[in-house]
């Protein structure tokens, strides 16, 4: 045993990895006085990526993470695996229109005249769908400039209740053909809904009706009517004015029937498979004229309206 604290101190042989380098400066012979303090080693973190400092979304499909920025100039297409995400209405024409005069249909305000309740009543719906997304009803209906081409545009929005063409809807759309009609504009709708709103009953289902009535008299004048069916188009928009267009294209594994999947299975009693009902399928099978990548579709539908209207082809 040591006779005084001078006296030196041996490291021990089977000191651990940490303790070792605590001790790096010390040398058998000194005085224990003279032992170094191990200081605490400052932990470095990782430089943070954009994803974790930027509001970003995740991709319903391949489950990465992007950055909101990085989404809006991909047009809400997902760079890791071509998803195509959905866009809000105003978002999408705003996207698709180089140049916007105005706004139709924003005079026009649902009512419930059912006085309907199922687990809410439906003015408490509306008014959460309002609250959620910033509209005002489930479709918006701009006009403006498709680089030289004047043309209307209308766009649902999938947030709003669904998508559900109810009263205003149907009004907004027999708007925008009527402007379409009067001044001679080539008439763009982009499709996404569940269908007919059971809120209104009957009256919504008249919907129906008046826009495929509206659509006729644009084909009877000649003016050009495209579709763009995005997902989801099920329901009463898919049995009027969503399947009565001069041109129907369709975006990439866009859902698109009359009744749902679930539904057809339990009637037919059997399972089908992928891809039933998906754009592709549609195309195999007559129902859409092509499906289109969402970075070749402004591209694609200013070349048919350009070709139907007799236009000069700026792009030519």
């Amino acid at each position: 045993m040591a006779n005084n604290m001078t006296d030196t101190i041996k490291k021990p042989e089977t000191q651990s990895d940490d303790a070792s380098s605590a001790t790096d400066n010390y040398q058998a012979g000194q005085s224990w006085f003279d032992r170094p303090v191990p200081g605490i080693k400052q932990q470095l973190t990782a430089t943070l990526t954009a994803v974790e400092t930027e509001p970003s979304t995740e991709c319903t499909n391949c489950h990465s993470m992007i950055t909101n920025t990085a989404l809006i100039f991909n047009c809400y297409v997902c760079p890791h695996c071509d998803h195509h995400l959905p866009m809000t209405a105003r978002e999408r024409l705003q996207w698709f229109l180089d140049q916007v005069d105005g706004e139709l249909g924003q005079e026009f305000s649902a009512k419930d005249p059912l006085g309907f309740v199922d687990s809410k009543p439906y003015p408490q719906r509306m008014t959460e769908a309002k609250t959620k997304t910033g509209e005002t009803e489930a479709l918006i209906v701009l006009h403006g400039k498709l680089r030289n081409l004047d043309v209307v545009a209308c766009a649902f929005d999938f947030r709003f209740m669904g998508g559900s063409m109810g009263s205003v809807v149907g009004d907004r759309f027999v708007q925008a053909a009527e402007k379409a009609l009067k001044d001679k504009k080539p008439l763009v709708c982009f499709a996404a809904s569940g269908g007919a709103r059971m809120q209104e009953g009957l009256l919504s289902l008249m919907q129906m009706a008046r826009t495929a009535a509206a659509v006729e008299r644009l084909r009877i004048a000649g003016i050009p009517y495209i579709v763009v069916l995005t997902n989801p188009v099920y329901g009463g928009v898919t049995a009027s004015l969503a399947m009565l267009g001069d041109v129907h294209l369709a975006e990439p594994k866009a859902m698109i029937g009359f009744a749902g999947k679930r539904v057809i299975e339990q009637t037919v009693r059997e399972t089908l498979e992928e891809p039933f009902q998906r754009a592709e399928f549609l195309l195999e099978h007559g129902v859409v004229d092509e499906v289109v990548h969402r970075h070749q579709m402004i591209d694609t539908i200013y070349r048919l309206l350009a070709k139907l209207t007799h236009t000069d082809n700026v792009d030519a």
